[in-house]
C-alpha cells in the first residue's frame, strides 16, 4: 500500500493539491484525469521521488521499487538494442557472470579442499537463486517485450543511438516493463506506439502483478487497463471505480447532485440574507439577525469544477466533388531498394472515410503523401476525380506554421470570411484562451502547435480531408474536439490514427498495410479486428494458404460483424430459423468486447467475404450481401457467377453498379428487420416481466379470499399472457423472413 499524507504542492500562487490523503493499493491500475495543467505530471514525478511536496509525505513500503516513464526525453547510446534492454536484468546478469567465474575456478585443481568446499557452496547458493529469480528465461523475456512493443529481430542488435525519439522512448518503457517495479508510473505510454504495439501493451498491463498509475489519453486503452480512475481538480484527488467510461457516466452525475446541492445553497443564502437585509434594524429581530449572520459565517461554499467547454461548428461550405475521388492503381513505392508498396490499387469514392492501419514504418504516410499528390510513385498512376479539393494534413503540418504570426492571426489570415467570428470559439475548443491567443508561434511548446494546426486545417473549404496522425499530443477534449467536427464533416475522409477511439468513431472501412500490399476491410476498427482474426484462423487450419479472390491477395472470413454490435458470446451464429432465447432475455446492444471467433447476428450490414480487396488489376468490388462462399478447396460452378462475368473475366462497371445496389437493398431490408426483432424482444421482455410480479402477488397467501380485488389482477395476467402470444407469433414470422432472405 502506498499512501499520501496531508500532501499539499503549489507553483507559485496556483495550488495544485492542499491536504491530500490518498493511498493506493497493490495490483491497483489507477488511471489519472484532468485538464492540462491540473497536476497529472507532477503527481507522478513525487511519488517517483524526483520533486518534493510542499507539504505531507508519501509512505512507501520498505523496499518497495519504483519505475517512471516520463513523457520524452529519454536517450540511449553506447549499447545494442538487446543489450540496453537486459540491464533491466543486471542483478541477475552479474549473478550469471559469477556463476561463469566459478564454474571456470572449479574445473581447475589448485584449490585446496576448503577453498574448493567453499565455491561449490557459493556456487550451489548462486545457481538456486538464479533458478528461483527465473533467471534462465532472460532472453525469452526481453525478445517477447522487444516484439511486443514493435521491434523486429533485425533491431536487436542495432546500436540504440541509431533509433528515432520514438523508438528511444519504446526502449526506455522495455526497460520498465522488465524490470517490474512494484510501483510503475507512466505518462502518457502511448504517445509513441502504433496500435499493433498499444494491443500488446494493454494485454501485459492487464496482467500486471504490481501496482499501476498511468496518465494516457487513450480512451480504449484506459478502458482496457484501469481499474480506477482519479481525477485531480480543485486541488483535490476525487476515486471514480471502475474504468474511463465508467468514470463518465459517474462524473456526470456526480456533477449534476453537486449542482442540485450548489443551487439549494445559493437559494438558502439568499433567503437568510434576505431576512438579515430586512430586520438588521429592528430590536426585536435583532437575535435572529445575529444568529442568520454567524450561520452564513460558518457556511462552506461548494465548489463546482467549471464545464468543459464543448465547441461545435460546421465546416465552411466547399463545392461537392464527383463520385469518384482518388485512385491509386498498381503503383509501387521503394526506399533504398526496399519495396514499401508494391503493385498498390486503392479506389476511394465520395462519402468514404477511410482508416489506414498499419504497423510503423509499413508505409501509411507514403501513401497518404501519394494520395494528396505531394510525393509521386515510382510506378503506377495517381488519378484526382472531378471538382476535388484535398486538404492534407502532415505528421510535420505543426513544423510548417509561420513562427512570426501570433496564434489569432495564424487562424485568422487563412480562414474564410464567414468563419472569422468563430475564430476565438475554435481557439477555446483547443485550450488556446485568454492571453494565449496572443501568442507568437515560435514559442509555442509541441503539442500547442500540433493544436493550432488542426484548428488551422478545420477552417479551410475542402471536400477531401488526408489527415496524418492529426490526433498526436491531443488531450481526450481537444481529440473530442476533432471528433465531433469530422463526424459531421460531409466529405471524404482518409485518415491515419492510433487511437483507437477515434477511429472506430469514423472509419467506415479499414485498409491495413503491410508488406507492401493493402487489404481493404468494410466496417469499423472493432469489425477489422475481428475479419482479421478469423482470416488468420481460417489459414492453419486448411494447412495450406487458400485461393485468393480476384484482385485481393488473401481470402476473408465469411462473415463479418453487425455495425455498432459487439458479437454474441457463442462461438456459432444463431440459425436462420432459430427460436427466440429464454423468456426475458435480450441480447445486451451495449455489449464492448467480442469473443475470438465469434459469428456475428443474422442482421450484419457487412458483405459476406468480410474484406474488400485492395490489390492489383482494378477498383475495388463488394460482393453481394447475400453471396456465400464456396467450401475450401472447391470452385464455384458456372452458375454462381455474378451476371456478366465470364471465366476470366471481371465483371463491368454497369453489373458491379447493379449488385451494389441490390446489396445496398438487402442491407437496408436486414436492418429493418433486426429493429424490428430488437423492438419486439423488448416488448415481450417488459411483458413478461409483468407476469411475472403478477404471479407472484397471485401465489401470496390470502390471494384469492376477496374476490372483487382479485379479479382485476387476474384479468390483466390473462390480457398479458395473450399479448405475449402474439408478440411471440410476430417475432416468428420475422425471423422466419430473415431466414428465407438469408438462405
Amino acid at each position: 500500500m502506498i499512501q499520501l499524507v496531508s500532501f499539499s504542492k503549489a507553483f507559485g500562487g496556483r495550488v495544485l493539491l492542499d491536504n491530500v490523503s490518498w493511498q493506493i493499493d497493490d495490483r491497483e491500475r489507477v488511471g489519472l484525469s484532468g485538464p492540462n495543467g491540473a497536476g497529472k505530471t507532477t503527481l507522478l514525478k513525487m511519488l517517483a521521488g524526483l520533486e518534493e511536496p510542499d507539504a505531507g509525505s508519501v509512505v512507501k513500503p520498505a523496499g518497495l521499487t519504483v519505475g517512471y516513464l516520463p513523457q520524452d526525453g529519454l536517450d540511449h547510446s553506447g549499447r545494442t538494442l538487446i543489450e540496453e534492454a537486459g540491464l533491466a536484468f543486471k542483478p541477475l546478469l552479474d549473478m550469471r557472470d559469477e556463476i561463469g567465474v566459478l564454474e571456470e575456478r572449479l574445473a581447475e585443481d589448485t584449490h585446496s579442499d576448503a577453498a574448493h568446499g567453499e565455491m561449490l557452496a557459493r556456487y550451489s547458493d548462486l545457481q538456486e537463486s538464479f533458478r528461483r529469480l527465473e533467471g534462465y528465461s532472460i532472453d525469452l523475456k526481453i525478445t517477447t517485450v522487444l516484439r511486443g512493443l514493435g521491434f523486429g529481430p533485425e533491431d536487436l542488435h542495432k546500436r540504440t543511438e541509431t533509433f528515432s525519439g520514438g523508438w528511444q522512448m519504446r526502449i526506455a518503457l522495455a526497460k520498465l516493463l522488465l524490470s517490474r517495479p512494484g510501483l510503475l508510473l507512466l505518462d502518457e505510454p502511448t504517445n509513441h506506439l502504433d496500435l499493433e504495439a498499444r494491443n500488446w501493451l494493454e494485454e501485459y498491463l492487464a496482467e500486471y502483478p504490481h501496482a499501476v498509475i498511468l496518465v494516457s489519453h487513450d480512451r480504449f486503452f484506459l478502458d482496457a487497463v484501469v481499474t480506477r480512475i482519479t481525477e485531480i481538480g480543485l486541488r483535490r484527488l476525487t476515486d471514480y471505480t471502475g474504468n474511463y467510461s465508467d468514470y463518465l457516466r459517474e462524473r456526470e452525475a456526480r456533477m449534476e447532485r453537486l449542482r442540485q446541492m450548489k443551487r439549494d445553497q445559493d437559494d438558502e443564502v439568499e433567503r437568510m440574507q434576505a431576512f438579515i437585509n430586512r430586520f438588521r434594524y429592528q430590536a426585536t429581530k435583532a437575535a435572529q439577525v445575529q444568529s442568520r449572520i454567524k450561520m452564513l459565517d460558518k457556511i462552506v461554499p461548494i465548489e463546482i469544477p467549471p464545464e468543459r467547454k464543448r465547441v461545435h461548428f460546421t465546416f465552411p461550405a466547399c463545392a461537392k466533388s464527383g463520385r469518384m475521388v482518388l485512385e491509386l492503381k498498381n503503383i509501387r513505392k521503394a526506399y533504398d531498394g526496399k519495396a514499401v508498396l508494391d503493385g498498390v490499387t486503392v479506389h476511394i469514392e465520395r462519402g468514404d472515410r477511410i482508416a489506414l492501419i498499419g504497423p510503423n514504418g509499413a508505409g501509411k504516410s507514403t501513401m497518404m503523401r501519394m494520395l494528396s499528390g505531394v510525393e509521386p510513385p515510382d510506378a503506377g498512376t495517381r488519378t484526382e476525380g472531378h471538382q476535388v479539393i484535398v486538404q492534407y494534413f502532415a505528421q510535420d503540418e505543426a513544423a510548417r506554421l509561420d513562427p512570426t504570426r501570433t496564434v489569432y492571426q495564424t487562424l485568422a489570415g487563412d480562414a474564410p470570411i464567414q468563419m472569422v467570428p468563430h475564430i476565438r470559439n475554435i481557439l477555446g475548443g483547443f485550450l488556446f484562451s485568454g492571453d494565449d491567443v496572443e501568442k507568437y508561434v515560435r514559442v509555442l511548446s509541441g503539442g500547442e502547435r500540433t493544436r493550432l494546426a488542426v484548428a488551422r486545417m478545420l477552417l479551410r473549404p475542402s471536400n477531401t480531408l488526408l489527415l496524418d496522425e492529426p490526433t498526436n499530443h491531443l488531450d481526450l477534449d481537444s481529440k473530442d474536439v476533432l471528433l465531433d467536427a469530422l463526424e459531421d464533416f460531409g466529405g471524404t475522409l482518409v485518415f491515419v490514427s492510433h487511437d483507437r477511439y477515434f477511429v472506430d468513431k469514423l472509419a467506415t472501412k479499414v485498409i491495413e498495410i503491410g508488406g507492401g500490399q493493402a487489404l481493404m476491410y468494410p466496417g469499423n476498427y472493432e469489425e477489422f479486428l475481428w475479419s482479421r482474426k478469423q482470416r488468420e484462423d481460417r489459414l492453419p487450419a486448411s494447412g495450406s494458404r487458400l485461393p485468393p479472390a480476384s484482385g485481393c491477395r488473401l481470402p476473408a472470413p465469411a462473415t463479418a460483424p453487425a455495425p455498432g454490435s459487439r458479437l454474441p458470446a457463442s462461438g456459432t451464429a444463431p440459425a436462420p430459423g432459430s427460436r427466440r432465447p429464454a423468456s426475458g432475455t435480450a441480447p445486451a446492444s451495449g455489449s464492448r468486447r467480442a469473443a475470438s471467433g465469434t459469428a456475428p447476428a443474422s442482421g450484419s450490414r457487412l458483405p459476406a467475404s468480410g474484406v474488400l480487396p485492395v490489390g492489383t488489376g482494378g477498383p475495388t468490388l463488394t460482393p453481394g450481401a447475400g453471396s456465400r462462399k464456396p467450401a475450401a478447396g472447391t470452385a464455384p460452378d458456372a452458375g454462381s457467377r455474378k451476371p456478366g462475368e465470364a471465366e476470366g473475366r471481371k465483371p463491368d462497371y454497369e453489373d458491379r453498379k447493379r449488385q451494389e445496389a441490390e446489396a445496398r437493398k438487402e442491407r437496408k431490408a436486414r436492418e429493418l428487420r433486426r429493429k424490428r426483432v430488437e423492438e419486439l424482444e423488448a416488448r415481450i421482455a417488459e411483458r413478461e416481466a409483468e407476469i411475472k410480479q403478477i404471479e407472484a402477488q397471485m401465489s401470496a397467501a390470502g390471494f384469492y379470499d376477496n374476490h372483487e380485488t382479485a379479479k382485476p389482477v387476474i384479468d390483466r395476467h390473462q390480457a398479458l399472457m395473450w399479448e405475449v402470444g402474439d408478440l411471440m407469433g410476430q417475432w416468428e414470422a420475422v425471423q422466419e423472413t430473415s431466414g428465407k432472405s438469408e438462405g
